[in-house]
């Protein structure tokens, strides 16, 4: 069956073995509002239990950290990687991510190879409390050379529209909360491995961290659901960012209105070790950094200034280390 298909590079049996393994996966990153999931031609979710809903889309990738991941044999965070840069980025908007699906692009299919970067997915999915509701996983030899893998995530999130944080809402004198990034993220890694190639730092070796160098950059992007939930039921949240691909200086502001800008104490949260050893070897200035990497910061809040305390509380309570990082500020831009 499929012979010649097979001689093309396409093992339909293998897509068929895998289907069973994502199934029972699948099954394990579940709501009640799922109809019908992983297996149909396409996810079925109920939206239920909201008077006014506004859906809350996002979609994004893991990136070239794929390939170092490869490089030392650890695929396992890779999934949770995926499902928080796109849960993060629903959440700014104060929404909670209801259901995800996933996209694989490999050269040659191994079902068991696979179903372990899914089965991450799956257990992201748990931890923020949304469905995974399906995906797809393509078998591309032409376009992937044998061994490349590819990883890319959808999810989508409600609000009630009255809850629906908006940039507008931000204004000057706002607080601005920082939370501890859990290392490099998702972003950067390009940079990072030509600083590697030309450095000679070895993955394998501690170089005075707590972990090799190579476990530490794959430590996986940070699931900030649970305490950003906190937070907005204390109240009193006008902004949020997520800090990402363009770092604090291209994503910050886009939390904020028109007219409003922001200043930051530097000196309130720690750069990563790692972090900072890839710096130094690579010779990085700290312009450029700044614009790579989230230097420490994964997500910020902009609080109006009666409710600082409060939501620095709830974040503590959910297991958060908030920061007072700065403030919102007229004008424009990030000062730094």
């Amino acid at each position: 069956m499929s012979e010649q298909y097979r001689e093309a590079g396409v093992d339909l049996g293998a897509k068929e073995r895998l289907v069973d393994l994502l199934r029972a996966i699948g099954a394990q990153a579940t709501r009640p509002e799922v109809v019908d999931g992983i297996g149909g031609f396409g996810g079925l979710f109920h939206l239920a239990g909201y008077k006014d809903p506004v859906l809350v889309a996002g979609a994004d990738g893991v990136g070239t950290k794929l390939l170092l991941a490869q490089e030392v044999g650890r695929m396992d965070g890779v999934g949770q990687d995926v499902v928080a840069m796109v849960a993060n980025d629903v959440l700014c908007q104060g929404a909670q991510l209801l259901f995800f699906l996933d996209y694989v692009g490999v050269g040659r299919l191994v079902p068991e190879e696979v179903a372990e970067v899914v089965a991450g997915v799956a257990r992201a999915c748990r931890q923020v409390g949304a469905a995974l509701l399906g995906g797809e996983t393509a078998e591309l030899p032409d376009l992937f050379p044998q061994g490349a893998l590819d990883l890319v995530g959808f999810g989508v999130g409600a609000v009630e529209r009255e809850q629906l944080v908006r940039s507008a809402d931000a204004r000057a004198g706002d607080v601005l909360i920082g939370l501890p990034s859990g290392g490099l993220h998702s972003n950067g890694f390009s940079l990072v491995r030509r600083i590697l190639r030309r450095s000679g730092l070895s993955l394998a070796e501690h170089h005075g961290l707590d972990v090799p160098l190579g476990e530490a950059l794959l430590r996986p992007t940070r699931l900030y659901g649970p305490e950003v939930a906190a937070a907005l039921r204390a109240g009193g949240v006008r902004g949020m960012s997520h800090i990402t691909g363009g770092g604090i200086p291209g994503n910050l502001p886009r939390m904020l209105p028109d007219g409003a800008g922001a200043r930051l104490d530097a000196g309130t949260w720690e750069v990563p070790a790692e972090l900072r050893l890839v710096l130094d070897a690579g010779e990085v200035a700290r312009e450029e950094a700044l614009e790579v990497f989230n230097m420490g910061l994964g997500f910020v809040l902009a609080v109006a200034p009666e409710a600082a305390d409060r939501v620095l509380e709830e974040l503590r309570s959910a297991g958060g280390a908030p920061r007072v990082v700065g403030e919102v500020v007229p004008g424009s831009g990030v000062a730094l």
